[in-house]
């Protein structure tokens, strides 16, 4: 049986990370203030392109991978069990120190992941890539038509 203790947001998928955390606290922003602050939060950051989340026994584990991302391309997929990233291990990790991981290679972006899968090992070179306009422009519209419903359509 699988258990997700949590979420986050590792890239594309961001959209459905910030659906996920409106969720559990309700939007009090205006849609301006909203939209001003997904593009300052989202704004310059490079993201990977999956979603990892916690499975009860197994650790890390790639929820989703966001198509054409950096991670789609390199070959990460769904399912893979994250073992280790940039030579620290993530066997007991948590999803905080994997974003952590992920901050720490800001610099260069440069991430090589070790994962497990059916049949053993495999490792993953990638880049951390900025957001597009249009992957901005779709996470903002994702938020504000899902937090901002009467106003969703009058924040431009």
């Amino acid at each position: 049986m699988t258990y997700r203790f949590s979420r986050i947001f590792i890239a594309a998928w961001l959209a459905t990370s910030l659906l996920a955390i409106a969720d559990e606290q309700s939007c009090r922003g205006t849609a301006r203030e909203c939209e001003q602050e997904i593009r300052q939060m989202v704004g310059g950051r490079r993201f990977l392109g999956a979603t990892i989340g916690v499975e009860k026994k197994k650790g890390l584990v790639v929820q989703s991978v966001a198509p054409n991302g950096p991670a789609a391309r390199a070959g990460l997929q769904e399912g893979d069990r994250l073992i280790a990233c940039n030579l620290k291990s993530l066997i007991d990790a948590s999803p905080r120190e994997f974003k952590q991981i992920l901050a720490d290679a800001r610099q260069t972006g440069m991430l090589r992941i070790i994962v497990g899968r059916p049949g053993g090992y495999k490792t993953i070179v990638t880049r951390l890539e900025p957001y597009t306009k249009e992957q901005i422009e779709k996470i903002i519209s994702a938020h504000l038509s899902q937090n901002h419903t009467t106003s969703a359509g009058a924040h431009r």
